[in-house]
């Protein structure tokens, strides 16, 4: 069976060798990192969840290409049942962590190389496909955590890759060999990236004729030399350094992103899944943000029922529950958060099959969902730290409240309703400002504005997808206008 334990997962990040840089300095143990480690319990949920047999008919499925029972986040999408199931999988962790689990990138990056490789080889006549197929084996018989990788620095975006004054910033190939090539360059903002045993690199953009150094799609294991990690900042991350786990506001999950640097690293031939092949470059990337597109009308929602529990919770503790306006302020949060899920159920339900055979969304409605999470979590934010109040931002610390000296008045003046432990009441208050304001806060709020491209990125595709002349034909019949 091609599934690993939660604990298995775990080991086999030690075995890594790992270059990690975090405040200056090389990390020499992420998986116990106090700063690292909540961001590798979310991934490990992923595992952990598909043990259960209460999630088991959700986490796992059947290998399309083995036959073999393996993870959800390895499979190749076969039915709109399965885009469907995907999402709900996306809602249920969101639920469980509160946060990034992580491997979604490696999951719509497996989808998107496997078809646009099936149908680069189509007019190639190249061998991309069967390299992934080969890999993608590889990935689902080990049950790997692949971070994918799209987004590069980019530089000057008013210049291609090529024309950019330092060459790197895109990634490229600078060395041809028969036994592979050599890549330089970087990645930004990497999901997960410290907790994936592999790197699965797609280009970031279309390329044009001349950019043919830049249209290269491979993978690599994650400690592969060359391989480089800065890890990135986030708002109250250095909380996770302090004595207690109050002011963490998650005290379990988290989420990470780092700037990767590729230094001359060597891509064996049989990983090269693109190799110059600008025509395809665009065809991947469109693919692989509309797959991503979809994810977040999952994710995000899942993170989004935590929101909404800990504001109700706010509002009871703080004796408001009852007040019209809040329960009001609550309905619209779930209105907004429900519409996020309809869109991701809308375009998978509309799925169809690729040439591959694989399952791709709905494009259209995979933008549209998109276009709406880049807005709608901002207003449950907005509402959640409405009915929070502003303790959440204003209460004395953990250590405050344990103080000797000062802890009675803190529990004195900081009691909200009689039956409520105060602990209780600022543990909320401490979620809430994780999940708007604080370390969450990347993952909830500003990827969902530049996640998977920036909300004009989804504009062009809605545009490109609106079907514009078919729409003007069917008010044209209804007028007898002739066409």
């Amino acid at each position: 069976m091609a599934l690993k334990t939660a604990k298995q997962y775990e080991e086999s990040l030690r075995k890594l060798n790992l270059e990690v840089y975090l405040f200056g300095k090389r990390v020499e143990n992420p998986v116990d990192d106090p700063i690292i480690r909540p961001s590798m319990n979310s991934v490990m949920m992923t595992y952990k969840l598909a043990e259960d047999p209460q999630y088991a008919a959700l986490m796992t499925t059947t290998s399309s290409l083995t036959g073999e029972k393996i993870n959800r986040f390895t499979h190749l999408h076969q039915s709109a049942e399965d885009l469907i199931n995907k999402v709900k999988m996306q809602r249920l962790l969101g639920q469980q962590t509160a946060a990034c689990f992580q491997r979604c990138v490696g999951m719509d990056a497996f989808n998107a190389v496997y078809s646009t490789t099936f149908e680069l080889d189509a007019k190639h006549g190249t061998h991309y496909h069967q390299n992934f197929v080969e890999y993608l084996k590889y990935v689902q018989r080990e049950d790997l955590t692949v971070d994918g990788a799209m987004t590069d620095p980019k530089g000057n975006r008013g210049l291609s890759p090529s024309q950019q004054e330092d060459a790197d910033l895109f990634l490229r190939i600078v060395e041809r060999r028969e036994d592979g090539v050599v890549v330089r360059g970087a990645k930004a903002h990497q999901t997960g990236m410290v907790n994936s045993h592999e790197v699965l690199v797609m280009p970031t953009i279309a390329m044009r004729e001349g950019d043919e150094d830049y249209a290269v799609s491979f993978s690599v294991p994650t400690d592969a030399p060359g391989i480089k990690m800065i890890y990135g900042r986030q708002s109250c991350d250095t909380r996770k350094l302090e004595e207690g786990t109050l002011d963490r506001g998650n005290p379990k999950f988290g989420g990470h992103e780092v700037l990767v640097i590729f230094d001359d690293v060597f891509v064996p031939a049989d990983r090269l899944f693109m190799c110059g092949e600008v025509d395809f470059s665009g065809m991947l990337v469109e693919r692989f943000a509309g797959y991503h597109r979809q994810s977040y009308g999952g994710c995000k929602v899942g993170v989004g029922d935590v929101l909404i529990g800990a504001s109700s919770l706010a509002a009871q503790y703080n004796g408001a529950a009852k007040a019209s306006h809040v329960k009001d302020k609550l309905i619209e949060m779930t209105h907004l958060n429900e519409t996020l899920y309809a869109c991701g159920i809308a375009c998978s339900s509309q799925g169809h099959p690729t040439e591959a055979g694989n399952y791709e969304i709905d494009m259209l409605l995979a933008n549209v969902c998109k276009q709406n999470v880049t807005r709608f979590p901002y207003e449950i934010a907005r509402l959640a730290e409405d009915i929070a109040g502003g303790l959440f931002v204003t209460m004395p610390s953990e250590a405050d409240l344990r103080s000797p000296e000062v802890g009675h008045y803190v529990e004195k003046y900081l009691k909200g309703v009689g039956d409520v432990p105060l602990i209780d009441r600022l543990k909320v208050l401490r979620l809430i400002e994780n999940l708007t304001l604080g370390t969450a806060a990347v993952g909830y709020r500003s990827e969902s504005m530049h996640g998977a491209g920036s909300p004009q990125a989804q504009r062009i595709m809605i545009a490109r997808q609106s079907n514009m002349g078919m729409k003007e034909k069917l008010a044209k019949a209804i007028l007898d206008i002739e066409a």
